[in-house]
């Protein structure tokens, strides 16, 4: 059946084969071709010494128009049994061919090998075998691939309107294809070149009151929210338990984060608990556009696009306000501080009946003491960036899992033998060490604080000064939330290829000033894709710097949804509790969140782990002088 199989195929010249024909002549010929009945081996069976030949036993051929035919197709076409002996195929195509023409003549079966005289000649006739030559390097020219004959399917298909097949799938409706803010590798693929600002935007139902790159694409933020959902259990649980109640019924909350799938879950929450909210963003690279569209045809204002300018950036923190638009705040979430400073300095009625500011950042968090030491914060702020489920989740977890995706991503180097020097020891720190180590780094810190580097030392990490390492390592990671931590110096001292990347919040970690004027710096700065840059010396040396020197995971990469879950759920609780606050218990200062609340976040995610909590009995509580439902450490415990 196989050798059926390979010899049931077209011929070269279109013609088909007759399904009536004989297959037994064919089986023969096959059996002649895979046996050893070469040239050698028939000069071999010739026997000289008596004169004789002892010939091979007769093939009979069927003498029908049909076969005959046939014949003549089998030699041009498109076989796949030309890995078979060259010169046994012009030997026996040519025995065949010289005995089909006896027989047309005689009109009568006869024996293929019974003219001995008449075999020699055809056999080593030069001029049938370069006609035969001639045929088969046609055939090999305009031949398909072999194994095109061995199935009888795709023959079948190639026959039967295939052509007319393709065209009917490609006339089929299919989801579009689009590139996602996230995974962008390029300007022109993310729309950069528009002007949003001046586009008119209106969604499905006639709401324009928001700016986003394409409200098209809602659809697709709406699904990425959705899965967001899915990995947040505990801002849903809040949501769900607090839904009821509306504890944020006429709050008017403007809120200045990154723009992401996490973040929209929140807002839609905030709302969910009687909110209204209007939203920018506060990283002009983090924004994931899909999202931005899902929340703008939801009808909630949202200003925000990646890759805005400095000028689309205050741009958005204003109409984010919504001054022009007769809305007035009465509560800021901010990251960053740049929400609150704007506010400040452009808007300071508005302090007037704004209840409280919840920040989340390190960078804002600094911002709002230096405003509380000079007496220019007028209203009472919430320090999120500080509390427990933030710092010792947030920081640690998120930026352990999210390091090695960002600079992954970005660049597709191995880790494994490089050297890497983190910048700063703390939360963030410990958590980028982690990671990094974990995939093979050699690990340097610098720190300036002796306790972090004791702790750095006591996990095996070499604490040193960035100048002594900073000639030999291949990454430099800053984590310090300080400023200028790598200088024009010290990238100066790199060597060729280093990545220069920041997991801090604030972008003045790593000086780049260089970026804001090229025309008076010696350097060159080549775009390599989304949020990469090579940084050209004049003796050619080369670095790559991500981001531009922000913080690196959010606008590379993703973050964890459930670590995310509890910044998100802690902020929530903040919220509230400032503006269901009495007037009196929160004055013009900075306070951590109550511990009472960071213990009810964290109980919010225990039941995703399916973790069961040990109740304390009467006697335990007296001993311990704590309440049986908590808080179960003072405020002074560090965890």
């Amino acid at each position: 059946m196989a050798l059926k199989r390979i010899f049931s195929f077209h011929s070269h010249s279109g013609q088909q084969r007759s399904r009536n024909q004989n297959s037994e002549p064919v089986s023969e010929f096959c059996r002649m071709f895979s046996s050893e009945n070469s040239d050698e081996n028939i000069n071999q069976n010739r026997n000289h010494t008596n004169g004789q030949i002892n010939t091979i036993e007769p093939i009979t051929i069927s003498t029908s128009p049909v076969y005959a035919n046939e014949q003549q197709n089998r030699t041009c076409r498109r076989s796949s049994v030309q890995f078979l002996d060259k010169k046994a195929f012009q030997t026996l195509a040519s025995q065949v061919s010289s005995t089909m023409t006896e027989e047309d003549d005689s009109h009568a079966s006869g024996n293929v090998f019974e003219n001995e005289s008449n075999m020699s000649t055809t056999k080593y006739d030069a001029d049938v075998e370069a006609a035969s030559d001639h045929e088969k390097a046609q055939c090999r020219r305009s031949r398909r691939p072999s194994v095109q004959f061995i199935d009888k399917n795709l023959i079948r298909r190639r026959s039967s309107g295939l052509e007319k097949q393709l065209q009917t799938n490609q006339q089929r409706p299919r989801l579009p294809s689009i590139t996602t803010a996230s995974d962008s590798d390029s300007d022109v693929e993310d729309g950069a070149g528009t002007d949003i600002r001046e586009m008119q935007h209106k969604n499905s139902s006639g709401f324009n009151d928001f700016a986003v790159r394409r409200i098209k694409h809602a659809p697709y933020g709406r699904r990425e929210i959705e899965i967001a959902e899915q990995e947040m259990p505990g801002l849903m649980a809040l949501r769900r338990r607090a839904e009821g109640d509306k504890p944020l019924q006429g709050a008017k909350i403007v809120g200045c984060t990154h723009i992401t799938a996490q973040t929209a879950v929140l807002i839609e929450t905030l709302i969910r608990l009687g909110a209204q909210a209007r939203w920018c963003a506060c990283n002009i690279f983090s924004t994931q556009n899909e999202v931005a569209a899902a929340l703008a045809e939801a009808s909630i204002p949202i200003f925000a696009w990646k890759g805005e300018n400095d000028d689309d950036f205050w741009w958005c923190i204003k109409k984010a306000i919504g001054g022009d638009q007769g809305w007035q705040p009465n509560m800021i979430l901010d990251d960053g501080g740049d929400l609150t400073h704007f506010c400040h300095k452009h808007y300071t009625t508005l302090f007037s009946t704004i209840k409280g500011i919840v920040e989340e950042s390190v960078t804002g968090v600094h911002r709002l003491y230096q405003m509380c030491r000079t007496q220019t914060l007028t209203v009472p702020a919430m320090n999120v960036n500080d509390s427990v489920t933030k710092t010792k989740f947030d920081n640690l977890y998120l930026c352990r899992e999210s390091i090695i995706d960002a600079i992954k991503r970005c660049t597709d180097i191995m880790f494994g033998g490089k050297q890497v020097v983190i910048c700063g020891y703390g939360e963030v720190g410990k958590g980028c060490c982690s990671a990094l180590r974990g995939m093979g780094c050699f690990v340097y810190v610098t720190e300036v604080d002796p306790i972090c580097a004791l702790q750095a030392c006591m996990e095996g990490y070499k604490v040193v000064r960035l100048e002594e390492v900073i000639k030999q390592v291949d990454i430099v990671v800053t984590a310090s939330g300080s400023k200028s931590t790598i200088t024009r110096e010290s990238l100066d001292k790199l060597k060729n290829g280093a990545i220069v990347c920041n997991m801090g919040h604030s972008n003045t970690e790593i000086d780049v000033s260089f970026l804001r004027d090229l025309s008076s710096s010696d350097l060159q700065v080549e775009r390599v894709r989304t949020n990469v840059d090579h940084v050209i010396w004049p003796n050619g040396k080369r670095i790559v710097l991500l981001a531009e020197g922000r913080i690196m995971n959010l606008c590379c990469s993703s973050v964890p949804s459930f670590v995310v879950s509890i910044t998100a759920a802690t902020q929530a609780l903040a919220l509230i509790e400032l503006y269901n606050a009495p007037p009196n218990r929160y004055k013009c200062d900075v306070y951590l969140l109550p511990k009472k609340m960071d213990e009810y976040v964290a109980s919010l995610h225990l039941p995703a782990f399916d973790a069961h909590l040990t109740e304390l009995t009467d006697e335990q509580c007296k001993y311990l002088g704590i309440n049986k439902a908590g808080p179960f450490k003072p405020n002074y415990y560090r965890y």
